[in-house]
C-alpha cells in the first residue's frame, strides 16, 4: 500500500508562482510513475504531468513551458513547480502513483493509488 500526502497548494495572483509536493510512504516506489492530475468544479479529473521511474517527463499541452514536475527518490518525493499560473489553473490538485502504468501516463485509472489532493486558486 502506497500513502500519498500532497502540500503546497494556496491562493496566488495570475503570474505567480507555487510548487507542490507529493510526499510518498509505504513502500518502495522508485520504481513506479507518478503523476498530477487536477479537477476543477464541474469538470473531470484531467491530465497535469507525470514523471517516469526512469526520469522521463510528460505534460499537458496547456501547461506545457509553465509547469516542471521531478522527483527526488531519495526524499519519496514528487514537486510540481508551476510558473506564469492563470485563473484557469485554479483546481484540486492531485497526486498519483502506478507500478505498471504501461505508457498510459494520461489517464487517469491507470494510476492505483492516490492523494487527498490540495487546492489551488489563481485570482485575476
Amino acid at each position: 500500500q502506497v500513502q500519498l500526502v500532497e502540500s503546497g497548494g494556496g491562493l496566488v495572483q495570475a503570474g505567480g508562482s507555487l510548487r507542490l509536493s507529493c510526499a510518498a510512504s509505504g513502500r518502495t516506489f522508485s520504481s513506479y510513475a507518478m503523476g498530477w492530475f487536477r479537477q476543477a468544479p464541474g469538470k473531470e479529473r484531467e491530465f497535469v504531468a507525470a514523471i517516469s521511474w526512469s526520469g522521463g517527463t510528460y505534460y499537458a499541452d496547456t501547461v506545457k513551458g509553465r509547469f516542471t514536475v521531478s522527483g527526488d527518490y531519495a526524499r519519496s518525493t514528487v514537486y510540481l513547480r508551476m510558473n506564469t499560473l492563470e485563473p484557469e489553473d485554479t483546481a484540486v490538485y492531485y497526486c498519483a502513483a502506478s507500478p505498471n502504468i504501461g505508457g498510459s501516463y494520461y489517464v487517469p485509472r491507470r494510476y492505483d493509488y492516490w492523494g487527498q489532493g490540495t487546492q489551488v486558486t489563481v485570482s485575476s
